[in-house]
């Protein structure tokens, strides 16, 4: 498609068991705009819940939600009550 390209995305802990739950993949190839779409909006997309998601990997850097994902990207989302990431998250958002 013109325009867009993927990024892959994985999921972990209670996100993980979701998807496996609904027989869906715990990784897939999403689409994304050139100009790149929010990590919620992925969220929304695989239709995880997204009060369980307390935060996105993105190439292996921490960001919240309204962070964008661009083509090419390696996305892993965090669900809450992963020992260690509240700090971690935390301290994100004050940024």
């Amino acid at each position: 498609m013109a325009g867009q390209a993927s990024a892959t995305v994985r999921m972990f802990g209670a996100l993980h068991g979701i998807r496996k739950d609904r027989g869906q993949s715990t990784e897939v190839e999403v689409d994304v705009p050139e100009s790149g779409c929010t990590a919620i909006s992925i969220v929304q997309r695989l239709d995880l819940p997204p009060e369980k998601v307390d935060g996105v990997f993105i190439n292996h850097k921490i960001y919240t939600l309204d962070h964008l994902v661009h083509p090419g990207d390696r996305v892993a989302f965090i669900p809450i009550g992963v020992p260690g990431s509240r700090g971690l998250f935390a301290s994100e958002r004050n940024h």
